[in-house]
């Protein structure tokens, strides 16, 4: 069972491989951002509200994949219109995501656990869902191992429960290890006719 504060080994080893990757990848981090704002303007990063630990409020840091494209009505046209093919091979490559490291130093998430998804999910959630709360979201996890947005939303947050149920250091390498080929192989990034996942609207519908 995970316990209910954050163990320090899992704290210790989410410092060193953050510190490690912004350092390591800082020549990559710099270009994207280039390429970013070249093509999708400014702000560079995409900045959203997301549930953390025990469902409590941070915001998330990524690249942007989209555009600010609206109708004549002024209103956003649907993501996969905003989409760019420098997002999508952000996404793919899951490049966008390299920006959630500095959200793992700041102590609001770690390398490895549930995705922080959107707060308006947390009034969906069944009672045995919720619990994927119980840890630090991640910037991988068992779900994005076991399918991503290729399987149903019920069957991430069994994952996700699995994972809060069983966690060990040697889980999360095991998750870091298999992320790495995911994403070689570009596995699950979207759901059949959405650009990455359609809405979780609960359970029961």
């Amino acid at each position: 069972m995970f316990p209910a504060e954050i163990p320090l080994c899992k704290r210790l080893f989410d410092l060193f491989l953050a510190t490690l990757g912004l350092v390591l990848l800082s020549p990559v981090l710099l270009l994207i951002a280039l390429l970013v704002r070249l093509y999708h303007g400014s702000p560079v990063l995409f900045r959203q509200r997301r549930p953390g630990l025990k469902g409590k409020p941070f915001y998330i840091y990524k690249f942007r994949t989209m555009t600010d494209a609206r109708d004549e009505n002024g209103n956003l046209l649907p993501d996969s219109q905003r989409l760019t093919r420098l997002g999508r091979f952000l996404r793919a490559s899951s490049l966008d995501e390299l920006p959630e490291l500095l959200n793992v130093l700041r102590g609001e998430m770690s390398i490895v656990g549930p995705r922080p998804l959107l707060m308006q999910y947390l009034d969906r959630y069944t009672p045995e869902q919720a619990r994927r709360h119980d840890v630090l979201p991640g910037i991988t996890g068992w779900a994005q191992v076991n399918g991503r947005n290729a399987i149903s939303w019920e069957e991430k947050f069994r994952l996700d429960v699995w994972y809060v149920d069983h966690w060990s250091l040697w889980l999360d390498l095991k998750i870091i290890l298999l992320t790495l080929w995911k994403v070689l192989k570009r596995e699950g990034i979207s759901q059949p006719g959405h650009a990455t996942a359609e809405e979780f609207l609960g359970s029961n519908h």
